[in-house]
């Protein structure tokens, strides 16, 4: 267990937060003494990931924090449907994207380049181009600390929806992701929904598992900094979802508003093109700015402070709000 330490390297927002407490968890007993200690010492434990879907917003923390670092990777059944890989939480989830592509088992390629580890993607439910890691997930196993048992969280517990899932509730916001088993389809068919990738492949060009895991990181390089020359923790709000009631009436008010039916009658909003529309592309406040190649992300130019982006984050909210009368969530966590 270590003292004061910065958080810089493990944040891909690069913002600097000294943490009372830091230890690496490679396995289940080590996840329990970093437990005990927390109590111990009376302060909340944290679990840290790949820190890409974070903003340290207080220049000191007084938790202590775990870096998760479990790994694994197994073939572990299969059923006449899909076969099932069960991935550590602390393994990167770009890289098993590329693991499971090299075994000849397509499926995840849409959420290529998606920084990060497996657990904290599962906790995200995140999702891009036209895929979720919802699709692919068969059961999560957890640590519950409350009871000091292991638990399996089949799919169905695990309250899915967008950039939502259990793990983020009151109920299990304590538990601790160890593994993921994913369920790859054996009968697996290209996920071209996503107009970019539409036009990726509008040539007639064979729309292979490969094909479009290069297609998807083309165009997240074009469109996103990498963390480490920009500081960036990707797409920082939510894209909102209104009634179909409400969308028509912004519709009227903005004709080239862009949007994406879902069922249910509601429709999703791209958070971006409002940004953009709402003039702040490429704004900067000293070292904190939106991005002036995607409107939907905050990025760190140098030395911006967690207390500067989560300021300009207020900013850019209060801006849509006042154009468009919509709320935008922030999509990273707080802390």
């Amino acid at each position: 267990m270590l003292a004061n330490v910065d958080l810089k390297p493990y944040n891909t927002m690069g913002v600097s937060s000294v943490a009372d407490f830091f230890t690496t968890v490679h396995d289940l007993d080590e996840l329990k003494k970093a437990l005990a200690f927390a109590k111990e010492k009376g302060l909340r434990p944290f679990v840290l990931g790949g820190g890409s879907n974070l903003l340290l917003v207080s220049e000191r923390l007084s938790r202590v924090v775990m870096h998760m670092a479990i790994e694994g990777f197994e073939k572990v059944g299969e059923s006449s449907e899909a076969i099932f890989i069960k991935v550590g939480a602390g393994e990167s989830w770009h890289g098993t994207v590329q693991r499971t592509l090299k075994l000849g088992l397509p499926g995840l390629e849409n959420l290529a380049l998606i920084p990060g580890s497996v657990g904290a993607a599962v906790v995200q439910n995140i999702g891009a181009y036209g895929s979720e890691v919802a699709q692919f997930v068969k059961e999560v196993e957890v640590y519950d600390p409350a009871s000091g048992e292991r638990r399996t969280v089949k799919h169905a517990e695990c309250d899915f929806r967008y950039r939502h899932s259990l793990f983020k509730t009151p109920k299990a916001a304590d538990w601790v992701v160890l593994s993921v088993t994913l369920a790859l389809p054996k009968r697996w068919e290209p996920n071209l929904s996503y107009k970019d990738l539409q036009q990726a492949f509008s040539e007639g060009g064979l729309s292979t598992a490969v094909g479009i895991f290069d297609a998807v990181v083309a165009l997240r390089q074009k469109k996103l900094p990498d963390p480490r020359e920009i500081g960036s923790a990707g797409s920082f709000f939510k894209n909102p979802i209104v009634t179909r009631e409400a969308f028509q009436a912004l519709l009227e008010q903005f004709p080239s508003i862009v949007h994406y039916r879902l069922a249910g009658g509601l429709e999703k909003l791209a958070a971006g093109w409002m940004i953009d529309y709402a003039g702040l592309k490429g704004f900067r406040e000293g070292d904190a700015g939106v991005y002036d190649k995607q409107a939907l992300v905050l990025v760190n130019y140098g030395y911006a402070t967690g207390s500067e982006l989560w300021q300009l984050a207020q900013d850019v909210r209060a801006k849509v709000k006042a154009v468009f009368g919509i709320e935008l969530e922030p999509e990273p966590v707080i802390l």
